[in-house]
């Protein structure tokens, strides 16, 4: 049981480390450890190992470092491409080879050895879907059809040209200094895919996280059904009831058949192991997709909100507080004015509670709307077209 133990652990620590390096930086898990420890992973401990590098080897090593790290995270590069390639490849070839003698089994067919294989091929194919199509890149010839397509709101998006591309800047585009492009409706730089997901690739991107959650959870539960097949086939709780005289119940079994399985297929375990953690995950990342989509707004536009309203929070401080100030001094200056009665004074209401910021997202057309933008891109569609014409 000790071993069983320290894979629950193990697998704990790993849920923990990778959720807070992948998701630590979204907004639902501000001001919690998870925020703190995606900190610690993304510049404290590389600000630790900069020190020591430059205490050890001095400017020139330190100087070299920079530069792994300009071009690995500041320019466009196929490093976690290749990373995710390397991943997808090694864990199916580890399923393949140590679980592919047992089926057909128990409980699953052959047809699962071919359903795998063209699981792993359609998410190939979703990855370089969402890695190679254009997110939407806008240029001086198609500049005025996207400023018709999603107009300002005066709000987070006011007129203004991009200052490195020289062009207007459509609402809710954004200029990528990693890709050193404006893209149209921008959600986020993806390194994973070495492309920005923007308006033309954001579906392509949302079925990339579908369909590797399902076919994460598909794994899971192949494996687990290939275990429990093994347990019928090898008549694994005949033997321990009939020859051990272990009681036949769930909370007596448990532990040895755990035990056998650990000692037997760990392989296995530890794959389903690695599967569920990174379904959870995809299934995570899909969920807060899938609600941004919903609301028709984008990574990057969540914190520019959050900017805003931050922003006219401060403003109504700042008038709360002028205007206090103006009412003690005319206080002060008004001897004949009633007082008021301290009960009053105590549950009234404070002018900042009274005035909250309203913010109206006119993006925001209703669910099916939404959801049907994101399937078709307004620049697939023919009165994007039309649009060039009129302004031509």
């Amino acid at each position: 049981m000790a071993v069983a133990w320290l894979l629950v652990c193990h697998g704990l620590i790993t849920a923990l480390v990778v959720v807070s390096f992948l998701c630590g930086q979204w907004p639902i898990f501000q001001n919690t450890p998870i925020q703190r420890i995606h900190h610690f992973l993304t510049f404290g401990a590389y600000d630790y190992f900069l020190r020591c590098v430059g205490y050890v080897l001095g400017r020139k090593g330190t100087n070299a470092i920079l530069s792994v790290e300009y071009f690995c995270c500041d320019r466009p590069n196929p490093i976690l491409q290749i990373i995710y390639l390397s991943i997808l490849g090694a864990t199916y070839y580890f399923i393949a080879s140590s679980s592919f003698k047992y089926i057909p089994g128990y409980y699953l067919s052959e047809v699962h050895r071919y359903m795998s294989l063209l699981g792993i091929a359609i998410g190939v194919v979703l990855f370089l879907l969402t890695s190679y199509t254009d997110p939407g890149t806008v240029k001086a010839e198609n500049v005025s059809q996207y400023i018709a397509a999603y107009p300002y709101d005066n709000m987070i998006y006011t007129e203004r040209e991009c200052t490195t591309c020289k062009i207007l800047k459509p609402a809710r585009s954004k200029h990528c200094s990693i890709c050193d492009r404006c893209v149209a409706r921008f959600d986020h730089h993806c390194g994973w895919m070495n492309n920005c997901i923007g308006e033309k690739n954001t579906r392509y991107f949302m079925a990339f996280l579908l369909w590797h959650f399902f076919l994460c959870l598909y794994g899971t539960v192949a494996l687990g059904l290939i275990l429990a097949g093994r347990l019928k086939e090898l008549k694994v709780v005949y033997i321990l009831t009939v020859y051990y005289g272990i009681e036949n119940s769930f909370r007596s079994l448990a532990p040895h058949v755990v035990q056998w399985l650990l000692a037997a297929y760990n392989t296995q375990i530890l794959l389903m192991v690695f599967l569920s953690i990174v379904s959870l995950l995809v299934g995570g990342f899909f969920g807060y997709h899938a609600n941004l989509c919903r609301t028709n707004t984008t990574t990057n536009e969540t914190f520019k909100w959050q900017d805003y309203i931050s922003w006219q929070k401060k403003l109504r401080e700042a008038k709360a507080s002028a205007a206090a100030l103006k009412a003690s001094i005319n206080g002060m200056s008004s001897e004949s004015k009633p007082l008021e009665s301290k009960w009053k004074a105590f549950f009234r209401r404070s002018p900042l509670e009274e005035a909250e910021t309203v913010v109206k997202n006119m993006y925001d057309k209703g669910i099916i709307h939404n959801i049907w933008e994101v399937i078709t891109p307004l620049s697939t569609r023919c009165t994007f077209s039309q649009t060039k014409s009129k302004a031509g």
